[in-house]
């Protein structure tokens, strides 16, 4: 079997993600239509997990109001933060962070000052990161509806500084003091966040601290060639690395205690998630909200504080960029929502050597292009085997000409006298099959490593292709990939079958169009790798043919 056959095989996989993408667009749960004009900061009931009793103060008992108080009805006062990765706002009303930009990442490579967008109130693309306490008592704990106050509606990190530390204040009216500190570090996309307690009062304090996701439901998830998951994620040492879309969030599949994980809601490319301390418990939880955002969150265990004493209730936040190697050393798992799916025993070891290639040339272009050459080193020996099965095909068209032409329409007596003359010829039909199905899992795998790696967002190569994360503005690498698609069908033996002939003959245009949608570096692989199998092919072609 040639490279067009493997194309042919790729075109049913990729109809069938189609279709199912189609489905979901029909048939799957659609996101609840929000006035651009409503008010982001108002609470919607049941967004609050559930409070503990002072009884029982480690059980699930009854649910803090999701209706604030007047005073709380509405935003604040914003809180701009600004580090070398980072620019944050918080609300001053629960300690919310309502919006965050990636100073790092650029929205397009036409516009460098616009950054991307994360995290953001606006309806379009909902997505904030809340937390709180939840005491026994629930005026002497502070929920995401509270009012905090600050020093300063501004904080940025100075140079030379590694490290910035932002206090939000609440207090109780009996004097149980709550001090939410957010700190920043430098090149680092990781927030920590603590709850301080001191209780000033003269009555024990008890409760525990929470954090959650909330993200309405995206219009879309990438085009209908680029499909990217967007939705929850949990990781837990029994099951690893599961992921629940909205509709699974809705019907309570996340409810359960975690040790030692992490939860977040991811998207092509970014995430935001929430990893608490190492070694404790946590419980996690999901649900859907009466406008349709979901939440996804969880509650640690509960502490009693004396009078007179302190605690301190602490967690680490990410919002940033999939890069593997900070995810990695940020939690055990958490470089899994880089998905590449079922093949990521396979992926990883190819990013790794993308990554090392990198290093040496300093453009993924030419990383593109370097790996595709050793994919097909590695592969010599099998694609050799490939190709003179169907050059030895090719030596037998004009006798399996003859068999047609003597047989007519008697398609029984054909096929025996063409398995007698392979027999005879001592010729395998499908002796090309074995090794391009051998090389179909890694060719799978390296395109989810391609789609799936933000490195590649707006890399560029050489002249017009300066993002190698969206399709090529010219189609000029489509075309040459159907071109040299054309070309191997010509170094191939034809199909027996009219019908099948006319299929292959379409191929190259129905791919052509096809790739004219996908990432331009994933069509810079395919066109290597075709130019490359044309050599290859031809060599062996030629060298069958003189030898006959």
């Amino acid at each position: 079997m040639d490279n067009v056959r493997l194309f042919l095989f790729m075109a049913l996989a990729f109809l069938g993600m189609l279709l199912y993408q189609a489905w979901q667009e029909d048939y799957g749960p659609k996101p609840v239509a929000t006035a651009e004009n409503a008010n982001p900061a108002e609470t919607v009931a049941g967004d609050t997990p559930t409070a503990p009793r002072q009884a029982d103060i480690d059980n699930a008992a009854p649910s803090v109001p999701g209706v604030p108080t007047p005073e709380a009805a509405k935003s604040s006062g914003l809180i701009k933060i600004v580090t070398d990765t980072l620019d944050l706002v918080l609300d001053s009303r629960g300690g919310t962070i309502v919006d965050a930009r990636l100073i790092q990442y650029p929205v397009a490579v036409n516009k460098p000052d616009e950054k991307f967008r994360l995290l953001s109130q606006r309806p379009s693309d909902y997505f904030i990161i809340q937390s709180g306490l939840l005491g026994s008592e629930t005026e002497r704990a502070p929920t995401h509806e509270a009012v905090f106050t600050a020093a300063s509606d501004r904080f940025e990190l100075a140079d030379g500084e590694d490290e910035l530390t932002v206090d939000l204040l609440w207090q109780s009216a009996d004097g149980v003091q709550v001090t939410k500190r957010y700190t920043f570090t430098r090149g680092s996309h990781a927030v920590r966040l603590e709850h301080l307690v001191n209780n000033n009062s003269e009555t024990a304090w008890s409760g525990r601290d929470y954090r959650q996701l909330q993200r309405g439901e995206p219009a879309d998830s990438g085009s209908a060639f680029m499909y990217t998951y967007t939705g929850g994620a949990i990781y837990s040492q029994e099951d690893k690395y599961q992921k629940y879309d909205f509709e699974e969030l809705g019907t309570g599949q996340v409810d359960r205690d975690v040790k030692d994980g992490w939860l977040a809601m991811i998207q092509h490319y970014f995430l935001g998630a929430i990893v608490p301390p190492r070694g404790e418990d946590q419980h996690y939880y999901g649900k859907r909200l009466s406008n349709g955002r979901a939440v996804i969150g969880g509650y640690g265990p509960a502490k009693t504080v004396a009078p007179g004493a302190a605690e301190t209730f602490s967690g680490t936040l990410f919002i940033g960029p999939k890069l593997q190697a900070e995810l990695a050393e940020l939690a055990e798992g958490l470089d899994l929502t880089v998905d590449y799916g079922w093949l990521v025993f396979i992926a990883k070891p190819m990013y790794w050597v993308l990554e090392q290639i990198f290093g040496f040339v300093g453009n993924w272009g030419w990383t593109i292009i370097i790996f595709t050459i050793l994919i097909k080193l590695a592969f010599f020996k099998l694609s050799e085997t490939s190709y003179k099965s169907m050059a030895n095909m090719r030596k037998m068209t004009p006798r399996i000409q003859a068999l047609k032409d003597r047989y007519g329409d008697d398609k029984q007596r054909m096929q025996q006298a063409m398995m007698e003359l392979y027999k005879t010829e001592k010729i395998n039909p499908l002796g090309g099959c074995l090794p391009m199905l051998v090389q179909m899992p890694f060719f799978i795998a390296l395109y989810w490593v391609l789609l799936e790696s933000v490195e590649l967002r707006q890399a560029p190569w050489i002249l017009w292709l300066d993002d190698l994360s969206i399709k090529d503005p010219f189609f000029v690498l489509p075309v040459i990939m159907g071109v040299s698609m054309f070309v191997q069908q010509k170094l191939n033996p034809p199909p027996p079958d009219p019908m099948q002939a006319k299929i292959m003959m379409s191929l190259p245009i129905v791919f052509t169009v096809m790739f004219a949608f996908f990432p331009s570096g994933l069509v810079l692989y395919w066109v290597v790798n075709n130019l490359l199998s044309i050599a290859q092919q031809w060599v062996i072609t030629k060298r069958i043919e003189q030898a006959a």
